[in-house]
């Protein structure tokens, strides 16, 4: 493991001798770094750095001290340096990859007037398209709207979902016209604009007979088939 000389006697057949001598010098294996390990989020890149050595040799296949590696699990690289004298030596470096799913939920349907409340997972940090920095949200639009939730997880990477809230219009009840009728005498009232019906009446036709004895309201609800009333 030093330099060591070799000496060789040579005696021939007369038994007359001589010698000579041979070195070997023994050079120490480059000492060879492969950086530090490394975390990354998913879709992300890191370059990696080796050094100790006269040319390179990365279990990727790239022949370079630094290297662009864009793993999508954790991955281990290791990387041969050769010196002047072909010694060579290795060392590992890990990459570490973590990944976050964002979910804004399933998308939602409300009548105009109403509202919703929008949850997300998947992380530890939340923030919508609406500024807010909670996981759930109450949201009340006015016409059909997309919302965006980035959310933050482990190592801070982060991840994005949209969710939609469809909104529709109240349907058009219709109550009829103002009737006017003698005592004792009856009325059909009839409704529309949706499709299902229930009258101040308790009644769920469309169509009611009355025979009020007195001046009368009558209200009806008139529910469509998005449920809006």
């Amino acid at each position: 493991i030093v330099d060591t000389e070799y000496i060789v006697t040579v005696t021939d057949i007369h038994n007359c001798e001589n010698s000579d001598t041979v070195n070997v010098i023994v050079h120490n294996l480059p000492v060879v770094n492969a950086g530090s390990d490394e975390d990354i989020c998913l879709g992300e890149s890191v370059t990696l750095t080796a050094t100790g050595g006269n040319t390179y040799e990365w279990s990727s296949g790239q022949s370079t001290d630094v290297i662009d590696v864009s793993p999508l699990t954790d991955t281990e690289y290791i990387v041969t340096a050769t010196d002047l004298w072909m010694c060579e030596n290795t060392d590992t470096v890990n990459v570490y990859v973590y990944e976050v799913t964002a979910n804004a939920g399933a998308d939602e349907e409300i009548c105009i007037g109403g509202s919703v409340t929008l949850t997300a997972t998947g992380g530890t940090g939340y923030e919508w398209s609406t500024l807010e920095n909670t996981a759930s949200i109450n949201v009340s639009p006015t016409t059909t709207t997309e919302y965006i939730v980035t959310v933050t997880g482990v190592n801070m990477c982060t991840d994005t979902d949209t969710v939609l809230v469809t909104v529709y219009e109240l349907p058009n009840a219709n109550a009829g016209v103002d009737e006017d009728l003698c005592v004792g005498n009856s009325v059909t009232l009839s409704a529309s604009g949706g499709e299902t019906y229930e009258w101040s009446t308790s009644e769920n036709t469309q169509d009611i007979s009355v025979s009020p004895i007195v001046d009368t309201e009558y209200i009806v609800t008139v529910t469509d088939i998005h449920n809006c009333e």
